[in-house]
């Protein structure tokens, strides 16, 4: 079958078909310089303010699903297929203002009003799912989305108000859902499609075995999964990026498979994707990944793009070393399987071949005795890069440790095990005297570098307090045992 030369997409009511669209053409200046929507803005142009913010509607088994995402660091490429709604889309039940537009003008949530279409997009998004949501799930829903006038109290009035003027049912992307389910899959053919000028060329895969054949013939080019690193290199640092091949809609890559002894994802699944598989089976991540990033990140980035771009302070990492997950590599039909701590060799170099991809990630389950805990010090609570980032993994039986890992990320080069640290807990007695010895003990595993971020000192005594914070909090030795993060 011969290669599709355009992306094709449905722009809020009307279908788009775009040729020679460059790898690095971004939807936000797609939107505003091509389409004259202006609605959508440009503010940090990295996927941390929001103001950018709008619905991408996919279909996931043939079911339609929209999301938020940012698109200052979404690559138009990466939509073919799908359904992307802006703000001038949104309209209420008799052509008036949408539920959540008539809710912010009536609570006053808009102050200079440069951010409030990315804040109605969020909350449209957040309506859509969860019509009553509470003050809790009002702030997860717009951690991505920053308002500079300080308005957050009235716009979350407004979310908790929104239901009173419209109903999700009367919606019109839900009444329109069936329309625009057989519209998209209409847009499915099956096909590679190639694009833009040879020297910034985008690829976009049939299907997984088509992605191994792509990078067989093309071993250096850059994988863009959900953009939220690769869209910064082209936004903050002008770095060419094409060839690119886009792998957002590979099915293949997004899959969730729970067994009796493992929990395996496959690269391409979202934060978003995995949250309740790894709410349900780590119980102990849920705070954890609610402190990934914001939400329209979560909904774009990749556990497989986390772990493939080796960053030392990437979020999952360190958390899933601890849990001791492996990584299949897979370059054309070979595949081989490594622990996830030995693919990472020092900054900016990883056990990745030319044309070699992260296919799957193995997360071992619990075992009984094991307690386990995952820790995040950023200078912001929320949709912050990490400062230090830690897992602990130790397994308790009678009284002596039988068993323990502990992970860091933003203490080394890239993320680590604490051997040394470890070495000193196994075989010792669960008591707080053992844990002060491993903790003096991460200065032989350690020299962290100063940034400003943190300095050297400030990072070894957060991983410090971090092991005591964690032995404090699983001391089952004393009747009530500290939980800091609720404390």
């Amino acid at each position: 079958m011969n290669n599709r030369n355009e992306i094709r997409f449905l722009l809020n009511g009307a279908e788009v078909a775009v040729r020679d669209v460059a790898a690095d053409r971004t939807l936000l200046d797609y939107l505003r310089l091509d389409r004259r929507l202006k609605g959508t803005k440009e503010g940090c142009a990295e996927g941390d303010c929001g103001a950018c913010t709008v619905l991408v509607g996919r279909l996931d088994g043939g079911a339609l699903k929209y999301e938020t995402v940012n698109a200052c660091i979404r690559f138009l490429a990466s939509l073919d297929g799908c359904h992307v709604v802006t703000i001038e889309h949104l309209r209420g039940e008799n052509g008036g203002l949408h539920p959540i537009q008539q809710a912010m003008v009536d609570t006053h949530g808009s102050q200079c009003g440069f951010c409030t279409p990315g804040f109605v997009m969020s909350l449209y998004a957040l309506w859509m799912g969860n019509p009553e949501p509470s003050e809790l799930q009002v702030e997860t829903a717009i951690q991505g989305n920053l308002c500079r006038c300080t308005g957050y109290q009235p716009i979350i009035a407004a979310a908790m108000a929104a239901n009173r003027y419209g109903t999700p049912a009367n919606d019109f992307l839900e009444i329109e859902r069936e329309a625009i389910t057989r519209r998209l899959t209409d847009l499915q053919d099956g096909r590679r499609v190639v694009t833009g000028p040879e020297d910034n060329r985008a690829i976009i895969p049939a299907d997984v075995a088509d992605f191994a054949a792509v990078l067989e013939e093309f071993p250096n080019a850059t994988i863009v999964a959900g953009s939220t690193d690769v869209g910064l290199w082209v936004t903050k640092f002008m770095r060419p990026i094409g060839p690119a091949v886009f792998i957002g809609n590979l099915g293949d890559l997004k899959s969730i498979e729970l067994t009796e002894n493992v929990l395996e994802l496959g690269a391409g699944v979202t934060y978003s994707e995995a949250q309740d598989a790894i709410r349900d089976t780590f119980p102990h991540l849920q705070a954890y990944w609610d402190r990934i990033a914001g939400q329209q990140v979560r909904n774009m980035g990749t556990i497989g793009g986390n772990i493939a771009n080796g960053s030392p302070i990437g979020d999952t990492p360190p958390v899933l070393i601890a849990l001791g997950a492996k990584i299949v590599l897979r370059k054309g039909e070979n595949r081989r399987t490594l622990p996830l701590e030995d693919f990472f060799i020092e900054y900016g170099k990883q056990d990745r071949r030319p044309g070699e991809f992260v296919e799957r990630i193995v997360i071992p389950r619990t075992v009984s005795g094991q307690r386990d805990a995952a820790y995040k010090i950023s200078k912001r609570r929320d949709e912050d890069i990490s400062s230090v980032a830690a897992g602990f993994s130790v397994t308790v039986q009678n009284g002596v440790i039988t068993d323990c890992r502990l992970a860091f990320g933003g203490m080394a080069g890239t993320p680590k095990r604490a051997s040394v640290a470890e070495a000193a807990l196994i075989g010792q007695p669960w008591n707080q005297a053992v844990f002060t010895t491993a903790g003096r003990a991460l200065e032989a595993d350690f020299k962290p570098l100063s940034d400003w971020r943190a300095s050297a000192d400030y990072r070894m005594s957060v991983a410090r307090n971090l092991l005591r914070r964690f032995f404090l909090a699983h001391d089952e030795t004393t009747a009530e045992p500290v939980d800091l993060m609720t404390a």
